[in-house]
Formats: structure tokens, sequence, C-alpha cells
């Protein structure tokens, strides 16, 4: 072979092996990137670099990532099709959603990293690949105490060995009672998945739950069934809405730690016989602030000042009042006067408040949310609800608040000006009061705070989003 050949064969291997390689690359199943993802959690995620994934998706930059993008997974052989996202929910377990997704066990572990079926927790989500030729099984049916699998299978029009097959039982006498198993077909109920009969049905909106949020759980029973329960430390209270759900609204502590918490629903049957049904619940970070350091008057962080305030604060919010005044979203209570997004402070910053003159110092965090303007400006009542506070206080200044009805409270600081007295009802856009600078602040302006069952919440999220 000539060297006129040879070079020519080399020039060739070394222009084709670079486009090889990057074909070679691309080769995996595809993650649709879901809402708060980054490149960096998505490679933790799968067990592979950023750089592996930048390869394999030709990212040059790895802060250029949008929500529905598709991207490859590199590393997963024998892996293909579309990876999808599920959240868990009260209710599910390990074994139902491996069930009603009908993936193999061995790869929906790979695929989640799972050491065991224990760190199965509400709000966390999980990988399902979808497969060719399969659909998720929605028919959920629980065989009854002293039923076995064959009543069982004739009951919901299938037969004993389909059941075994679809749910991995060791064999037909496996059906054990309260087990939750799927069935071929549509659902035309809302069965339960894994919940005791009294419960038809349940489900907590919005997961996962951030430090700060509100979590809504909503439950459709059997008839007569009344409903309570814990979630973290606070008592669960329950309100009938129109179509008969029973739902609860509960705020999470900006200062709680991320990481798993209880969350237990019980159920009272007609006959005083109770059923409940606990899972851990994950609460995520909020990634508030950390970095405001305010200058105050020393006497209004004397603990002897403001213990007392925010006990009598904290016993006017407590009571949920089974009226609901409200209907629909709120709206901003600066919205008469400003931008709704002028904001001179978040919920949730953390603060350092400083003694003037002394060495005091105060470590808190922000719990409302501050609109700028001057003093004068009108303050307009985001909901409808029940004034049940409009008096002055040392440290909030002049102050209202308002009951929206099932734990939910509006409160209002620093006002120069209070346009109403407890036990007035107000309407959503009435004003209420005006801005001022009364009370521990830097200058004027409208703090407004939002109480769901005892805690102090994001006011942003209630003016995205509707609740319950």
């Amino acid at each position: 072979m000539t060297k006129r050949v040879i070079l020519i064969l080399f020039l060739l291997s070394t222009t084709i092996l670079p486009f090889t390689r990057a074909a070679a690359q691309a080769v995996g199943p595809v993650y649709i990137v879901q809402p708060g993802d980054s490149l960096s959690s998505i490679a933790s995620r799968f067990n592979v670099s950023i750089t592996e994934l930048m390869e394999a998706n030709n990212i040059s930059d790895p802060n250029q990532l949008a929500a529905g993008q598709q991207l490859v997974i590199p590393g997963l052989e024998g892996i293909t099709g579309t990876l999808e996202t599920s959240v868990i929910n009260f209710g599910d377990s390990y074994q139902s959603l491996v069930r009603r997704t009908q993936v193999p066990v061995d790869l929906f572990r790979k695929l989640n990293h799972i050491v065991s079926p224990s760190e199965f927790y509400v709000g966390v989500s999980m990988v399902i690949p979808a497969q060719e030729g399969k659909t998720n099984l929605t028919v959920r049916i629980t065989p009854q105490t002293g039923e076995s699998l064959l009543e069982t299978a004739v009951k919901h029009n299938t037969d004993v060995w389909t059941l075994t097959d679809i749910n991995s039982l060791h064999g037909t006498w496996d059906g054990l009672p309260g087990d939750t198993l799927y069935a071929p077909g549509q659902s035309t109920d809302q069965t339960a998945s894994g919940l005791p009969s009294a419960f038809v049905s349940a489900q907590i909106r919005d997961l996962p739950i951030k430090q700060g949020g509100t979590g809504v759980i909503k439950v459709v029973t059997t008839p007569g069934v009344t409903l309570g329960g814990i979630l973290v430390d606070h008592e669960l209270h329950f309100f009938t809405m129109e179509d008969g759900t029973q739902v609860a609204l509960q705020g999470a502590h900006r200062l709680l730690d991320p990481g798993v918490y209880p969350l237990r629903i019980d159920a009272t049957l007609p006959d005083g016989s109770t059923q409940s049904y606990e899972q851990f619940i994950l609460i995520t970070s909020g990634n508030y602030s950390t970095n405001e350091s305010l200058p105050v008057d020393p006497s209004l962080i004397d603990p002897a000042v403001t213990e007392p305030e925010q006990k009598q604060l904290e016993g006017i919010t407590l009571p949920s009042t089974p009226t609901k005044y409200w209907n629909g979203g709120f709206v901003s209570p600066a919205i008469a006067y400003a931008d709704s997004t002028y904001f001179t402070s978040r919920y949730g910053t953390r603060r350092t408040y400083i003694g003037q003159g002394t060495d005091l110092k105060i470590d808190w965090w922000h719990t409302g949310l501050d609109f700028g303007g001057g003093t004068g400006l009108p303050i307009t009542a985001p909901a409808a609800g029940k004034v049940v506070f409009a008096s002055a206080w040392t440290v909030r200044g002049n102050t209202t608040i308002i009951d929206h009805g099932w734990g939910i409270y509006s409160g209002f600081w620093h006002q120069s000006r209070i346009n109403v007295q407890a036990g007035d009802l107000v309407e959503q856009g009435q004003v209420i009061g005006e801005v001022g600078g009364t009370g521990r602040v830097t200058g004027p302006h409208l703090h407004w705070e939002l109480w769901v069952n005892g805690v102090q919440v994001d006011p942003l999220d209630w003016l995205t989003l509707a609740y319950p």
C-alpha cells in the first residue's frame, strides 16, 4: 500500500471518528425536564456527570435549561423511550406504584436509586419509563376481610390468574385483605390507593410542600365520615366543600428544617369506629434570602415587649372558623396604589435586628410581604372576611387582622390609620386602612402577613394560586 493511500485512510479515520463518537453519545432514554430541575440535579439523579450530560445533548451553557426540554440520559444501557416523572401522593406505596406502572422492580430501583421501600415519601418524584405497548393501570381494588382472590376477581369482572400476574403475587392464594391490587380496564370511580375503607380518595396538592408553603389536603370519604389528623405537629381541621370533598389547609413553617415529617389522617365512621393512615411527607427548602440587617429602637426587640404581643397574635389567629368568607383567589392589598410586584422585602428572609446604640442583636425572619408606599396610601382587603382585631400594638403598630375562615387570617401592620373595627365584615378590595410607619419600622410601608392554621406562609403563593 502506497504512502499516499495510507495518508488518505488516516485522514478519513480522524475525520469520521468524532462524528461517530458524537452519535454514540446521543443513545439513551429521554428525560423531560421538570420545573425546578437543574443540570446538576438531573446529573445527580441519574448518577452521571454534568460533562457527560452536556456532551450527550450538545449543551454548551449548563444554565440554559427549560421545563419541558428533552434530555438524552447516557449510561442507562438497555433502557429506551421516555422517562416520565410521577410524584408520590398520599396513599401511594412502593408496591402499588410498581404494580400500577407495570415497571419491573429491578428497573424501577435502578432508575430511582432506591435502597429500601421505606424511602418512599409523599412529595418525592419518581422516574417511570414509558414502556411501549404498556399503559398505567387505573382500576384499583382492595380485597375485603374474608374475601378470596377469586371472589375479588369475579366482583371486578376479571379472573384470578390475571390479578396474580399483573400484581406479581406468588399465587392465587396471595391476595391479602386491605392490599391495593390493580385490574385491567378503565377506572369508573375514585378508588383510593392503599387507604382504609373509609377513604374513597385522598390527594395533596402542589407537592412537594416547601418551607412557608400551604398544604392542601383533599379527601373523599364514604358517607357520614368525619376527618382529623396531623401534619408535622399541627392538628388538621377539615371542612366540607360544595361537592362533598373534605379539605384541610395547613402551613409549613419557614424555619422547619427540610426533610420528612409525619402526615396522618384519621377517619371517624358513623358507628364511632376509627381508621387512620399515616405516611411521611417531604418538606423542601423555600430558598429564601438570608442577608437583611435592620437597625431599630432597642426597646422594640426587648423580649418583655415582643413576646406578649406575639402570644396575643398567635391566640387571635389560632381558631379555625367554619365559615369560609373568601371566594376564588386573593388579590394584592396594595393593588389600589402600587404595582403588585413592587416589594421592598419578601417573606422568609432571615433578618438581624440591631438595637441602635447598643450591642443587642436579635436573629429572626420576615414573616410577611412588604409593599413600598408612603403614608396615607389605601390598604385594601385581599379577600372577604371578618375583622377580628383593629387596634394599636407596640411592635406592629396600628394593626388590622381579618379572619377569612377555615383557619386563614390576614394581618396588616404599621398603618397610619385604621378604617374598620372588630366585628366588621369586609369585601375583597374594600379599603380597610392607610399605609404608615407605626411600630418597629425603618420607614412607611405595608406589611401583609398570611396565616394558615397557625402558621405564617408566603402570601405570594396566595396571589398566584387559588385555594383550596
